[in-house]
């Protein structure tokens, strides 16, 4: 326990004006990482309006050439828009990815991090700003401002893939997990989750670098968490079908066999028109195959039900950071 970390309780003047004051501290101690990510922030906009405009209607009209000659080799098209459109979403799609990433950084590197390692905290703490509302301060101002951008760039990347959707024969399928991720509410729960995440770290460690590696990190591993778990999080349909058809359905897949007398197994082969793949059906006494997956109107259920757990885990890991600050500060003054 660090004994610095103690503070006497602010006046009553400073409490009055501590908050202002704290948004404008705020906004100058981090004026360069603002600036920069804003930049960014514009950067990526720019890119998907540009993706969902000009680029969708230059690779859509090269497809509909491509397809309008049969699609012979001596086919003439642009088939640069076509791979134009492909770099760019794919580029897009990681930068709205690495959104919550960049969050979880900031929080533990600067936003808290880098203050509790200097000392600016502490001094903070003795002008009239209580350790409570100086964490908050940290959390509350940034926490809109990562819903806002990354809301309105997930919103920018789902509008752009759904004006390409059935316009662009390559375009990516709701159910690709990287489409699935940036075209919804994931990446807000998780870039807010990584906010939390990088304030405790920062109390935690105060060590900025140690702070900003163990918040993406985190990040990281709630990502893992949330793939695995999105397939379960909705009850799937279960789509049957004969051995000749072989397993049917398209969406988001569960898992998928055959149906036997005994129930359900494992299928070893998928193409029952196969005379060997047929052949290895009937010694099962396989009679169907079955298909369990989400389809696409499981698409906003799965991306809430995430979206609230993710919320849950940043609300405890917020809760968290404020009982560290209580036990080394030994306040609770807000």
């Amino acid at each position: 326990m660090t004994a610095a970390l103690t503070t006497p309780a602010p006046p009553a003047a400073g409490r009055a004006s501590g908050a202002p004051r704290q948004w404008r501290w705020l906004a100058r101690l981090h004026r360069p990482a603002l600036i920069s990510g804003g930049a960014l922030f514009l950067l990526v906009a720019a890119a998907l309006v540009w993706l969902g405009g000009p680029l969708t209607d230059a690779s859509a009209a090269a497809w509909k050439a491509y397809i309008a000659c049969g699609f012979t080799p001596r086919c003439s098209y642009d088939q640069s828009s076509i791979l134009l459109y492909k770099d760019v979403y794919n580029w897009t799609t990681i930068a709205v990815l690495t959104v919550p990433f960049l969050v979880a950084a900031w929080a533990g590197g600067a936003l808290v991090g880098r203050e509790t390692e200097s000392g600016t905290a502490r001094l903070a703490w003795t002008q009239g700003v209580s350790p409570a509302r100086w964490l908050a301060s940290r959390l509350v101002a940034p926490a809109v401002l990562t819903v806002a951008v990354t809301g309105l760039l997930t919103a920018l990347h789902h509008w752009a893939w759904a004006v390409g959707r059935d316009r662009i024969d390559t375009t990516k399928f709701w159910h690709d997990m990287a489409t699935f991720h940036a075209n919804g509410t994931v990446p807000v729960g998780l870039a807010l989750a990584g906010l939390a995440a990088g304030a405790l770290a920062g109390l935690l460690l105060r060590r900025a670098m140690a702070a900003l590696a163990t918040a993406a990190v985190t990040v990281g591993v709630l990502w893992a968490a949330v793939h695995a778990a999105v397939p379960y999080l909705w009850p799937s349909v279960t789509r049957v079908s004969s051995l000749e058809e072989g397993p049917l359905g398209r969406g988001l897949l569960v898992g998928q066999g055959v149906l036997t007398p005994k129930g359900r197994a494992e299928a070893p082969c998928v193409s029952g028109g196969l005379d060997s793949c047929r052949d290895t059906l009937t010694d099962m006494g396989a009679t169907a195959f079955y298909r369990d997956l989400h389809p696409a109107s499981h698409y906003w259920p799965l991306q809430l039900v995430a979206t609230g757990i993710l919320l849950a885990v940043a609300g405890l890991l917020t809760y968290a950071a404020f009982r560290v600050l209580r036990r080394t500060t030994g306040t609770a003054r807000g």
